[in-house]
């Protein structure tokens, strides 16, 4: 197993020779071999002792810290890639006015033109013409880019895509157990805002791990500006997979039914505002049980490594995201050369 993912709340994990065990209660729940493993995420509460930890360095195994509603805590990884010419074009291009800007043009249009597809092949699914109309609103938003004069309006005209595409989101949830009323995050406030906070959180790790293992610098981006902590190009370069793979995973589970609004945590006391991040994750307004945060992970493991066909070659969503960073650090090494968004075929 390449990822491996371990939530159980009060869980320890212990070294036995060159595997891991996840213990507890005195009984061991799993058995981790390293020889595949690349990356390990514990969410909630699993400790792990300075043993362990020197083991996932020296094995190379890449760490990531989550909390038990899925918000990234911290990473544990052995960055010794020597690619210094990649990460010397990054600096340089990225930190260049018009490169950068071009670059977040690039990143939007793939951004708004899937989001455009997805509620256009939905419209046609549930022959709903307010669908079509959203996506005919988006598309001529991707289409404007090209006049867009700078980079605040750019970000500007992404967060009005966003909203835009939200305001259709709920036509595109099918299972009346289920309500959207709008998109909102710190903290989400519904179960469905619940589900995608998570996912999304799970997606950019996802492609930090790429990033990482390409060699690139994930804290400097083109469209989300600097700021300490935040992996900055993640967030960028996550934006083409949202709607693909993220929404439409989602909007899956609750249309199937797989998820029910019994399977969410509910406080009706929780405050309109939080002291700190402490505080948020005591007293958050929904969170999901740990039964379905496993059920989650799972399902999105086995999408994204499924075969799938795309551009003609069998591949896995997994091995795409890997394509798509090592399309980005080509395009930085030769900018003549631009960047293609991962787009929707179907």
């Amino acid at each position: 197993m390449e990822s491996v993912y371990i939530l159980e709340k009060g869980a320890y994990i212990k070294k036995e020779g060159h595997s891991l065990k996840v213990v507890k209660e005195g009984r061991v729940i799993q058995f981790i071999p390293a020889a595949d493993l690349k990356r390990l995420t514990l969410i909630g509460h699993i400790a792990i002792s300075s043993g362990v930890l020197d083991f996932l360095i020296k094995n190379r195994i890449e760490t990531v810290f989550m909390t038990p509603n899925g918000r990234f805590m911290a990473r544990i990884e052995t960055d010794e890639h020597r690619h210094v010419e990649l990460r010397r074009a990054q600096y340089l291009r990225l930190s260049d006015g018009d490169f950068s800007f071009k670059t977040a043009k690039l990143i939007v249009k793939g951004k708004i033109n899937n989001m455009s597809r997805f509620l256009t092949v939905r419209a046609r699914q549930y022959e709903n013409k307010e669908l079509r109309e959203g996506a005919v609103k988006l598309k001529a938003m991707g289409d404007a880019l090209k006049t867009i004069p700078t980079m605040e309006h750019l970000r500007g005209m992404e967060g009005n895509a966003s909203r835009i595409y939200f305001e259709y989101f709920p036509l595109l949830i099918r299972n009346p157990l289920f309500n959207f009323k709008e998109r909102n995050k710190r903290p989400p406030l519904d179960p469905v805002n619940a589900l995608l906070s998570f996912i999304y959180t799970i997606l950019t790790n996802e492609v930090l791990s790429a990033i990482n293992a390409c060699g690139l610098d994930p804290y400097l981006g083109a469209l989300h500006k600097v700021s300490y902590g935040r992996p900055s190009l993640a967030c960028d370069l996550v934006e083409e997979y949202r709607a693909f793979l993220g929404d439409r995973l989602i909007l899956s589970l609750i249309n199937q039914k797989s998820i029910s609004p019994d399977d969410f945590v509910y406080r009706s006391n929780s405050p309109s505002n939080f002291i700190d991040e402490e505080e948020m994750k005591e007293k958050r307004p929904v969170e999901m049980k740990p039964a379905i945060s496993r059920a989650l992970i799972e399902t999105y493991e086995q999408m994204m490594t499924r075969p799938i066909t795309y551009k003609g070659k069998k591949t896995t969503y997994r091995l795409i995201i890997l394509s798509q960073v090592r399309g980005f650090s080509k395009y930085l090494m030769e900018p003549e050369n631009s960047y293609s968004t991962f787009s929707w075929e179907k």
